[in-house]
C-alpha cells in the first residue's frame, strides 16, 4: 500500500469524531442586478477566463473578464460589505479583443498588481499604475508576446531571482480546416540577466495543446516544477500530461517514466491543487471530458501519482441533474471551503465544447462538498449553481467581504454569471472563517510559492500560494480558510525562500495581513493595507 494512501485512510479515521454538522450553502444568482454584463464571443471552443483581484486598495476584488471576439472588461467592485453584489464597468486599459483569459500578479514588485492577458495573438503584460489603471508593458519589460492562440499560463519566482518566471501554453493553429496535429509551441520566460524584465523565451517542446499550467512544489523541495495539462483531442495520440523540471540556469526538462512519471492522456482542461490528505503535499484535480482525475503523490522521492477520484466520489463524469446521460465536459476546477466547515470543497465549471453530440448538452456546474471521511458529495443543484450554460473559466472568491465565498463563471457565447453565497438554508449559519494576505519586502511581494498553514483542533490546513492553473482564470489577494466552530486558530507560513515562520494566534471571522516580520494585523475592508 503506498504511504500516501495509508495517510488518507488514517485521515478518514481521525477526522470523523471532529467534523461539525455539514451545511449546504445557498447561492443566489445576482448576474442581472449586479451590473455584470460580459460575454465570451467568437468561434473559440476553449478559453473564456477571468481575474479576481483588488486593484484600488479597498479590500474588495475587482473582476477582469475575457471577451473573446469582444473586448475584455474590468468591473469595479462596489458591493456593500455583506450585501448584494454590485459592479461598475470602468475603462482601465484592459479593453483588448482576442483575450482568452487573465491572471493577476505583481510582476515588477512595486506593490501594485499587474495583469497577464492571454490572447489569440500577442499576449500582453499590463503594468499596474494604481487605482485600476494599466498600461501595456511588453516593450518596457522585454516580453515577447508571440502570436499564438494562448490558452494556459503560470508564474513563479525561482530562488534568488528578482523577477518572476512565466510559462505560456498554446493551443492549435487557427484558421485551418484540419487542426488535428497542429499544436503550437509552449514557452518559458525567465528573468533577463542582470536587469529588469524578461529574456527571450525558452521553448517548452514537445507541446501538446496545453489548456492549463501550474508551477507547484510537488515534493516540498523548495523548487517548483511546471505541470501541464494537455488536450488529447488534437495531439493525435502522441502526447500526454507533462511535468517540467526547472534547475537554475539550465534548460527545462521533462520528468521521464524512468523517474516515476506515469503516462496519462486526457482531454486536459484545468488544474486545481490542495493538500487534501493532510500529508503536506499537494493533490491535483485534473479536469477532462468524461471522468476527471484526482492525483495523489505516491512518494516524495518520485513524481509518481495514483488516481483517487473514484474512491473520493470526485469523478464528476456525467451530469447529476437535468436528465442528460452523456459524458460531462469539465473546465475550471478550484478547491475552496464554501460552507466554512473546515473541510475542503470542490467547484467545477461545466459546459459542452460547442455542439458535440457525444457530450452532454445540459451539463451543470459541480459543487462538491468535502465530507469528514475524505469523500465528496454533490450539492450543485441544492446550492443553486447548476447552470446549464457552456461554462468555461471561473473564480470562487469572497466578493463582498462577508467571509462567505461567492462564484463567478464565464460562459461561452453567453453572459457571465455571478452567484452570492447567502449562507445555509433557512438562515442556518455557516462556520467561522479566516482570510489571510501575505506581504514581504523586495521581489515577490505577495509571496507566491509560500505555504500557508492554519491549525484546527486535531489537524492542519495547508495550501500553496500559486499563480496559474484553473481554466485561464486566477486570483490574487486574501486566502480563505473555513474554520468550522473554532473561534481562535494558529497560523504560520513557510516563505518562498524556505524560511519557516513561527505560529501566530488569530481570531476567527477576520481579514488579516501577515508580513515577513511576523507582524499580524487586522484589515477592515474599505480601508487601505
Amino acid at each position: 500500500m503506498p504511504w500516501m494512501y495509508r495517510v488518507w485512510v488514517l485521515l478518514g479515521i481521525w477526522l470523523g469524531p471532529w467534523a461539525p454538522a455539514q451545511v449546504t450553502p445557498i447561492f443566489a444568482e445576482e448576474t442581472q442586478s449586479s451590473g455584470l454584463q460580459s460575454r465570451f464571443e467568437g468561434d473559440y471552443v476553449v478559453g473564456g477566463g477571468l481575474a479576481a483581484f483588488d486593484c484600488n486598495g479597498d479590500g474588495l476584488p475587482e473582476l477582469v473578464l475575457a471577451g473573446g471576439a469582444q473586448r475584455a472588461k474590468l468591473y469595479l467592485n462596489q458591493s456593500p460589505v455583506g450585501g448584494p453584489l454590485r459592479f461598475r464597468e470602468a475603462s482601465a486599459g484592459v479593453e483588448l479583443e482576442g483575450v482568452m483569459g487573465a491572471y493577476p500578479l505583481d510582476i515588477d514588485s512595486d506593490g501594485l498588481p499587474d495583469l497577464a492577458l492571454l490572447r489569440d495573438g500577442e499576449d500582453v503584460l499590463l503594468r499596474g499604475l494604481g487605482n485600476c489603471r494599466f498600461e501595456n508593458a511588453n516593450r518596457r519589460w522585454g516580453f515577447q508576446g508571440g502570436s499564438t492562440w494562448t490558452t494556459a499560463f503560470s508564474a513563479t519566482w525561482e530562488q534568488g531571482q528578482p523577477w518572476p518566471t512565466l510559462a505560456t501554453g498554446a493551443y492549435v493553429q487557427r484558421n485551418t480546416t484540419f487542426p488535428w496535429g497542429t499544436c503550437r509551441g509552449n514557452a518559458l520566460y525567465r528573468p533577463a540577466p542582470g536587469g529588469k524584465g524578461f529574456a527571450p523565451p525558452w521553448p517548452l517542446e514537445p507541446s501538446y495543446c496545453a489548456l492549463s499550467m501550474l508551477f507547484s512544489d510537488w515534493n516540498r523541495s523548495g523548487r517548483p516544477a511546471l505541470r501541464v495539462s494537455n488536450d488529447r483531442e488534437y495531439y493525435q495520440g502522441k502526447g500526454q500530461e507533462q511535468l517540467w523540471q526547472l534547475s537554475p540556469g539550465q534548460p527545462p526538462r521533462l520528468y521521464t517514466e524512468a523517474e516515476g512519471w506515469k503516462r496519462l492522456q486526457i482531454w486536459g482542461m484545468g488544474i486545481a491543487s490542495y493538500d487534501l490528505t493532510g500529508s503536506g503535499y499537494p493533490v491535483y484535480y485534473l479536469t477532462s471530458m468524461g471522468d476527471n482525475k484526482l492525483q495523489m503523490l505516491e512518494s516524495p522521492e518520485r513524481p509518481s501519482y495514483v488516481d483517487i477520484a473514484f474512491r473520493r466520489n470526485a469523478t464528476a463524469h456525467r451530469p447529476y441533474t437535468g436528465g442528460d446521460v452523456h459524458m460531462s465536459t469539465a473546465w475550471h476546477a478550484q478547491f475552496e471551503d464554501v460552507n466554512n466547515d473546515g473541510l475542503i470543497d470542490l467547484f467545477v465549471s461545466k459546459g459542452n465544447v460547442g455542439f458535440m453530440r457525444e457530450a452532454a448538452a445540459r451539463d451543470p456546474n459541480n459543487l462538491m462538498l468535502g465530507k469528514p471521511d475524505g469523500t465528496f458529495v454533490e450539492v450543485g443543484d441544492k446550492a443553486g449553481v447548476a447552470s446549464f450554460l457552456r461554462g468555461r473559466g471561473a473564480q470562487v472568491v469572497d466578493l463582498n467581504a462577508d467571509g462567505r465565498l461567492d462564484i463567478v463563471v464565464v460562459n461561452r457565447l453567453d453572459r457571465a454569471q455571478v452567484w452570492r453565497n447567502l449562507g445555509g438554508a433557512n438562515g442556518q449559519p455557516l462556520g467561522n472563517w479566516l482570510q489571510v494576505k501575505l506581504q514581504q519586502p523586495g521581489p515577490n511581494r505577495d509571496a507566491v510559492g509560500a505555504w500557508l498553514e492554519v491549525e484546527l483542533p486535531g489537524r492542519i490546513l495547508r495550501r500553496e500560494l500559486t499563480v496559474g492553473g484553473g481554466h485561464l482564470s486566477g486570483s490574487l489577494g486574501f486566502v480563505h480558510f473555513g474554520l468550522g466552530q473554532a473561534e481562535r486558530v494558529r497560523l504560520r507560513v513557510r516563505w518562498p525562500d524556505g524560511e519557516q515562520g513561527g505560529w501566530l494566534e488569530a481570531p476567527s471571522n477576520r481579514f488579516v495581513v501577515l508580513s515577513r516580520s511576523q507582524e499580524l494585523r487586522t484589515h477592515t475592508p474599505g480601508s487601505g493595507y
